[in-house]
């Protein structure tokens, strides 16, 4: 009786996930916890900029989905390609641009099919703003970038979990880092989400908002920061098939605690830790990363 009460459920996550119009679960991979503290320019100025992130998330719990909580681990690696001038072209703002690849491989209950390997790329020119300076250093740094995420990641629409999500998105954003003292910041990064359709199974999901936002307290002034970091991410439209609405729009909040090293002016080592809650609609876990700056 138990083994089929197992099979029973696992055959309604396989449905919920892979057919049924009723719910959506189909936000692509976005910034959630990858960058924190200090985001509103970068450490060292103009130049070649690589980072490389490990980010770890697990979960057991897929929230407004089917009574079977399937289990969930992913791993990420993610690298960063930055290119920051020293050119002015629009309003003071410097151009640059910046490219991320990433990686994926997935963990999950038998039952659900999955693929590894790699995401979808992003890529995104930007303009960054000089620090504005006060008396004892920089008060307010920012930046925009137009970000763009392209369908070249793995993906097979008869499997429950991909690297890729098979459709273009535009994920546009402004970050900046405002020092109450210098030794005090709060930095913030705030994206609009907007999703074409995936052509394969004829779904597009609903437009998002979400942002990273941290705070931090430099304990070793120039080369140790802690604080707290946190993301949101909220759908404000409804996810569409074959050009009709889909119920359940997507939300998730995650806050917990982090640090940054800074070895030296060159090199930078962010250490992350987010815990969801207010989910709707998505997996609810937990967040662990990694991150390596390099100026070359």
């Amino acid at each position: 009786m138990k083994c089929c009460r197992l099979i029973l459920g696992a055959c309604l996550l396989f449905v919920f996930l892979m057919a049924t119009p009723l719910k959506a679960f189909d936000q692509p991979a976005v910034n959630l916890g990858f960058t924190s503290f200090m985001d509103g320019g970068p450490p060292a100025g103009p130049g070649f900029y690589f980072s490389q992130y490990i980010q770890y998330y697990t979960s057991d719990e897929l929230v407004d989905g089917p009574p079977m909580d399937p289990e969930l681990d992913v791993w990420i690696s993610l690298s960063q390609f930055i290119y920051q001038s020293d050119r002015e072209v629009l309003l003071g703002g410097k151009w640059g641009l910046n490219v991320m690849i990433p990686i994926v491989s997935f963990d999950a209950a038998d039952f659900l099919k999955t693929n590894d390997g790699l995401g979808d790329i992003l890529i995104g020119p930007l303009l960054q703003w000089d620090p504005v300076m006060g008396p004892k250093g920089p008060r307010f740094m920012h930046r925009i970038e137009l970000q763009t995420i392209w369908p070249t990641g793995k993906y097979d629409k008869d499997r429950n979990l991909n690297p890729g999500s098979n459709h273009f998105s535009f994920n546009p954003y402004w970050a900046a880092t405002y020092f109450f003292t210098p030794r005090l910041t709060a930095s913030w990064r705030l994206h609009y989400l907007w999703n074409a359709e995936n052509r394969d199974t004829k779904r597009q999901p609903g437009q998002a908002v979400h942002t990273n936002f941290a705070a931090a307290y430099a304990l070793v002034p120039d080369r140790l920061r802690v604080g707290i970091n946190g993301y949101y991410l909220r759908q404000i439209t409804d996810s569409r098939v074959d050009g009709s609405r889909v119920s359940g729009r997507e939300q998730v909040l995650g806050i917990g605690p982090g640090a940054l090293w800074s070895i030296s002016q060159s090199d930078h080592l962010f250490f992350n830790a987010y815990f969801e809650t207010e989910v709707k609609h998505r997996p609810k876990g937990q967040r662990f990363q990694a991150r390596w700056v390099h100026h070359f």
